[in-house]
């Protein structure tokens, strides 16, 4: 059985590559869209760890709920950087055939049943998964991401209410990046960590920096056993920031630089290089081969994504029911 409290030096090393490859991905759409060739997006950047940390914590039978943030929770959890960035671009070999772009991708394969731009619209549908995941599953649990901007919708306290009513096994994981499109989350909300909520329903919960990759992982490690075992809710939240705006382009100008300054001093792809660093696992070499491995496997998904065709005029009513 895999221990809560062992990370082990190969897990770190995995880790940050998976890492460096989402933050690169997110890169390759921003300099498609300034090239005229792809449409704007929501990045995660400045959130990998939490991505990464959370996901790879699951299983392959969890199935996952997501938002408009949602590159590095699919790629976290396998997919493929071609096909994904293929959807982003319309094309037909997306996972959706092109008929999602990045907000409403989902892929059945990858146990993501969906990704909402609705902001909490994935909350009103987690208990429902995790219902019919408790019916015919004794081991699969939901997990449903969201951002603090969720957490001041009421279908947040709708959800959290049901499934611990309920005893639903959901691992709800809050992202607080502190900002709520253009509004800071001070001016929406009186607590600084939404995690308080959670004990309101009678919810074990637990806050983490979300910027750490190993205490992410060792708290959804502990997160999931605690769903997967008690076959009941559990929330978590992930302590972190966005470090480019709401929607690209975005010149961030409603940001105090002062704050911003502090938090990239705080990337986490930079706190987890420095580990590796100290701990003598990473040095010049491996890095750059790292580096030159997920360069190589962006650079081969924007090239595949780019040359893929289009859906045809013919398929424009497929999956349309009336």
């Amino acid at each position: 059985m895999r221990s809560n409290t062992v990370v082990d030096t190969n897990e770190a090393l995995a880790a940050f590559e998976a890492m460096l490859e989402i933050r690169l991905f997110e890169e390759k759409v921003l300099e498609l869209h300034a090239s005229g060739r792809g449409p704007g997006t929501c990045t995660s950047v400045g959130q990998e760890a939490s991505a990464v940390g959370v996901v790879r914590a699951l299983d392959v039978r969890d199935r996952v709920l997501t938002n408009h943030r949602s590159a590095g929770h699919l790629l976290a959890r396998g997919a493929d950087p071609g096909r994904l960035l293929a959807e982003i671009l319309g094309k037909e070999a997306g996972y959706c055939r092109g008929r999602s772009g990045s907000l409403h991708v989902s892929a059945r394969e990858l146990g993501v049943v969906l990704t909402s731009t609705i902001v909490g619209g994935e909350l009103s549908l987690a208990p429902g998964v995790a219902l019919a995941l408790a019916a015919h599953d004794e081991r699969a649990i939901a997990v449903c991401f969201f951002g603090d901007g969720a957490a001041c919708e009421g279908v947040f306290h709708e959800s959290l209410n049901l499934a611990a009513v309920w005893q639903l096994p959901v691992l709800y994981v809050c992202e607080n990046n502190q900002w709520q499109a253009y509004v800071h989350r001070r001016e929406t909300m009186l607590v600084d960590r939404v995690a308080e909520w959670a004990g309101r329903y009678g919810m074990p919960s637990e806050s983490v920096d979300g910027n750490d990759w190993e205490a992410v992982t060792r708290a959804a490690r502990r997160a999931v056993d605690f769903v997967r075992g008690e076959r009941r809710p559990f929330f978590l939240e992930t302590y972190t920031y966005r470090l480019r705006g709401h929607f690209e382009p975005d010149t961030q100008e409603y940001v105090e630089p002062t704050e911003l300054a502090a938090w990239r001093a705080r990337d986490p792809l930079a706190l987890l290089e420095r580990r590796l660093v100290h701990e003598g696992a990473l040095d010049r070499e491996k890095l750059a081969a790292i580096q030159a491995r997920a360069a190589a496997r962006i650079a081969a998904a924007a090239e595949f994504a780019l040359a893929a065709p289009y859906p045809s005029v013919e398929s424009l009513t497929d999956g349309v029911y009336a």
